[in-house]
């Protein structure tokens, strides 16, 4: 076995996860051997935050994820937190700035972060190599990992394997099932797999309503079930988006209703009763764009009103139409899929793994971490914190 082949550790996928796994491995002397199919390292994260990379949260805690298992994450995320990687940051003297909601943002490109995480890499002897397509990975005393290279040049040997290819999400970014694949080949069980944090699509009377409103957003409050967010809303042509939208998509399910409150700081029916008594002349749809868009308060006002000045209009007619801006109840008719998916929900069901290492409990020397786990963050850095979590639970046990 020559030393181009022979590793401590492999770690497939160069993503988030994968980078902070292989860094941290490195620095504990191990022999790190880095897969990635892609022809560059990191490519989801030189697209996040707009380009400007959404690196992690300042209020990151157990409470902002899902998971079969909520106590799962804990471990991970307390030994390596939010201000481990702020740290790392500084180190490498990365301007940053919070922008909002404890959400930490590059004050110029992603491509920092990226550089940041190659150059550690780098620090610590990791062998990175792109262009590797994966075609089976086999254990017998140790594990092998067979590429596409051929001629046994692409077979590669470790005590110990990291599965940190992510998950569904954007598949135009080279997202594949890949870690699914290697689950059900070790008889790790799945737990259910859907898209998250992506915009929702409507069909009938609901999107007749939204496709004129397309490009309005507003602040709101969704809700699915008891989990509420309150964030800008956008109407789209198939729907709805926007961070809230997003947020409360990874906690629906099909069939389900979201509720919108399009009005969270007051009392819409009391506002419109109000307007009646004190300019009784004025139109409705006036008085509703003081609290909504003007376009969406125009079509509201169509729809649910007669064509009349406010102070004619009966109050039955105002109150509900006021208690249908704090309320909205819709049945979403899916979403937008993977393809515009931010993250997968599911994965790798945390009953299989170590809450403390990442490791298989009935596979030793397997580890999963990142988007692969059944753990999903909110939207604004909490994956990318999961993913510098894992990565380092995994990097410091494998």
């Amino acid at each position: 076995m020559t030393s181009d082949t022979n590793f401590d550790v492999i770690i497939i996928g160069a993503g988030a996860a994968g980078l902070l796994c292989a860094i941290t491995a490195g620095a504990r002397g191990r022999r790190v051997l880095l897969l990635d199919h892609a022809d560059e390292a990191g490519k989801k994260i030189l697209i996040s935050g707009g380009g400007r990379c959404n690196f992690t949260n300042l209020y990151a805690a157990p409470e902002n994820f899902i998971s079969g298992n909520p106590h799962f994450c804990k471990s991970a995320l307390a030994r390596y937190t939010q201000h481990d990687f702020i740290a790392l940051i500084d180190k490498h003297k990365i301007p940053w700035h919070e922008k909002t909601l404890g959400q930490l943002f590059c004050d110029g490109s992603a491509k920092a972060v990226v550089a940041m995480l190659l150059a550690e890499c780098d620090a610590v002897g990791v062998d990175l190599r792109l262009n590797h397509r994966i075609t089976d990975i086999s254990r017998a005393d140790r594990f092998r990992v067979t590429t596409d290279l051929g001629h046994g040049r692409g077979d590669f040997m470790a005590d110990s394997v990291v599965l940190a290819s992510g998950g569904l999400s954007i598949p135009k970014m080279g997202a594949t099932g890949f870690a699914h694949h290697v689950a059900w080949k070790f008889d790790l069980k799945l737990s259910d797999i859907r898209p998250a944090l992506v915009p929702l699509t409507f069909t009938g009377d609901d999107l007749a309503l939204m496709q004129p409103l397309s490009g309005v957003s507003l602040d709101c409050t969704a809700a699915v079930g008891k989990n509420a967010f309150r964030e800008a809303m956008l109407f789209t042509h198939r729907g709805l988006s926007g961070p809230a939208i997003l947020q409360a998509s990874s906690y629906w399910r099909d069939g389900a209703d979201i509720a919108l409150d399009m009005a969270p700081d007051l009392d819409a029916a009391a506002f419109l009763l109000d307007g009646k008594r004190d300019r009784p002349k004025v139109e409705a749809r006036t008085i509703l764009s003081e609290i909504l868009p003007a376009r969406l308060a125009a079509a509201l006002a169509e729809i649910h009103l007669p064509p009349r000045p406010v102070g004619e209009m009966p109050d039955k007619a105002l109150t509900a139409l006021g208690t249908l801006i704090n309320g909205w109840r819709l049945t979403p008719a899916g979403s937008e899929g993977y393809a515009k998916a931010e993250v997968t929900v599911g994965g790798i069901d945390t009953s299989a793994l170590s809450s403390q290492t990442m490791e298989a409990r009935d596979v030793p020397g397997l580890y999963a971490i990142g988007e692969a786990v059944d753990v999903t963050g909110w939207l604004g850095g909490y994956n990318f914190q999961w993913a510098w979590s894992s990565g380092y639970a995994a990097g410091e046990a494998a």
